[in-house]
């Protein structure tokens, strides 16, 4: 039976960012469960991908600051940029913040697909389980067992379960007695209680916030659903969020009581918000709507709650409407510097099976690219050690 020097479990960002940076002399094979490469890199970001941020450390990430940092210092946003550009990539700016592909998602997943031919591409069956005899790994998939002296799990997480999304990756880590944080729903919008239902009446409306939520503070777009609340803003502050009170400023580019200073309009048509969303706040906070001249003292204070409306969720949307997972294999088991378990030799761990996830914005991508990229240099550097013994 053929021994792989690597396999790669999966066929995300993270593998196919590890396998194109692999030694072309090495024997590499791609397992995944989906027929095709790169299915969640294709359809991300409306199908242009949102690779990147024009500012990224590890503040905008929920893990282990120091690791994170490792990874990111060994293969940053320029290293990422330079990678793409002298493959004939050149990424767009959007909001003066956001790096997506020009045209199409494509762009990039042609760059994989030229750098990984030399990997042979076992696609369309289900990774089972993985066991290790001696020094070599055999992974059981559903069509048959493989062989490899290393392998790289890049599985992913659970969201997105229709293009395949699974936690087998937690089970092989915890089937060779590696430390996991089983996974739940991350960058997903959240659901209110009972005294926020006035928030699901506005579904549609949007309107640029600024949420406070344990310690971060993240200033982007909310948008009312039928749920609850989502948005760029929200589901960044969900990867935060886990239970307790979030504050919304809903007029973070202004000063409520100024604005009604001297006015001598209605209460509802001086708030620089949309009229229904207005008038919905205004009875939420229990400030009658009346001429700006009326206002009492009582309701100028309540009207302070506009800055710091403070409220807890009652939870999220769950997996199905996740865009990644938060949890995985526990940074404290790997070697930020290889990606490698600390105490299965040769048995790796990338991308967002990691207990490493990223606000919304290009981060969780950055993220599986430069932990596949130092996956693969590692394994270059263990091969090439190799062959100067032998």
């Amino acid at each position: 039976m053929k021994i792989y020097d690597v396999l790669i479990l999966g066929a995300g960002a993270s593998s196919l960012m590890c396998a194109s940076n692999l030694d072309k002399k090495l024997s590499v094979a791609i397992v995944d469960t989906n027929s095709k490469i790169a299915v969640k890199l294709k359809i991300s970001g409306g199908s242009k991908c949102n690779i990147t941020n024009v500012e990224v450390t590890q503040n905008n990430y929920d893990g282990e600051s120091e690791f994170i940092s490792n990874v990111l210092d060994n293969f940053s946003r320029d290293d990422l940029l330079h990678y793409l550009r002298v493959n004939g990539v050149e990424p767009v700016i959007r909001k003066n913040r956001y790096y997506f592909c020009k045209d199409s998602s494509d762009e990039i997943i042609n760059i994989f697909k030229r750098s990984i031919a030399h990997a042979e591409m076992l696609l369309g069956r289900d990774i089972l389980e993985v066991k290790k005899s001696d020094d070599i790994f055999e992974v059981k998939t559903s069509k048959s067992v493989l062989r490899a002296k290393s392998v790289v799990v890049a599985t992913g997480g659970k969201s997105y379960k229709e293009l395949g999304a699974s936690d087998i990756g937690l089970s092989i880590a915890k089937s060779f007695g590696i430390k996991v944080k089983e996974f739940t729903p991350a960058l997903v919008g959240l659901t209110v209680q009972k005294e926020q239902f006035w928030m699901k009446e506005l579904s549609g409306l949007s309107c640029p916030v600024v949420i406070k939520v344990n310690g971060k503070t993240l200033k982007e777009e909310l948008l009312f659903a039928h749920k609850g609340i989502s948005g760029p803003a929200v589901l960044s502050a969900s990867l935060y969020w886990q239970k307790g009170n979030i504050a919304i400023d809903f007029l973070p580019e202004h000063n409520i009581l100024e604005l009604i200073k001297d006015s001598k309009k209605q209460l509802s048509s001086v708030i620089p918000l949309p009229k229904r969303l207005s008038k919905a706040i205004l009875e939420a906070l229990d400030v009658e709507d009346v001429e700006c001249k009326k206002i009492t003292n009582e309701s100028k204070e309540k009207l302070k709650q506009i800055h710091d409306y403070e409220f807890a969720p009652a939870g999220n949307f769950g997996f199905s409407k996740a865009e990644v997972s938060r949890g995985g294999v526990l940074t404290e088991e790997l070697n930020p510097y290889t990606m490698e378990a600390l105490d299965v030799k040769n048995l790796y761990f990338i991308g967002e099976v990691v207990d490493v996830t990223g606000e919304l914005g290009g981060y969780n991508f950055q993220w599986a690219f430069s932990s596949g990229f130092v996956c693969a240099k590692s394994i270059n550097e263990w091969c090439s050690q190799l062959d100067s013994n032998q």
